[in-house]
């Protein structure tokens, strides 16, 4: 049996939701010295995401963060992550949650190497992301570029 990526998602959220119930995420912007954003494509999503993934147990979602960066980009954040809002990701369940932060500061150790879970990721120009880049990534690009309140929605 095949599954197409919303069937996929679907159990990903579902075998979340029978083992965590209200889920936390967390998503995070780093923008280079040139105004570019990093984004990540999943092996398992369509589309270009900002990175990051669920807090784990025993972990702040500021520590989840630093660790996504890791993970999805080689990217090590210098100092403490400003929290920019929480958000309700109705998308995959009624019970999930999203931390958006940003990386005032980074390093970028090397270049991020396609794996099992990043298919592709690079720096692109935050008003000009690529074609496919999701929608939830989209409008938090744009309520962070101008400046406006963040949504309550992912």
């Amino acid at each position: 049996m095949i599954l197409d990526r919303p069937a996929l998602r679907r159990l990903f959220f579902l075998g979340a939701l029978a083992t965590r119930g209200v889920t936390l995420g967390v998503r995070g912007i780093a923008l280079d010295g040139e105004g570019r954003v990093f984004l990540v494509r999943h092996t398992y999503l369509s589309g270009w995401h900002l990175p990051g993934g669920g807090v784990e147990r025993g972990e702040t979602a500021e520590e989840a963060m630093v660790r996504e960066f890791r993970e999805e980009g080689e990217i090590r954040t210098e100092g403490p992550l400003r929290l920019l809002g929480l958000f309700h990701n109705n998308a995959g369940s009624a019970l999930d949650h999203v931390a958006l932060y940003a990386a005032p500061a980074f390093t970028v150790l090397r270049p991020k190497a396609p794996d099992r879970e990043i298919a592709e990721s690079g720096f692109f120009p935050a008003d000009a992301p690529p074609e496919g880049t999701s929608r939830g990534t989209l409008a938090r690009l744009r309520e962070f570029r101008e400046g406006l309140s963040p949504a309550l929605r992912w």
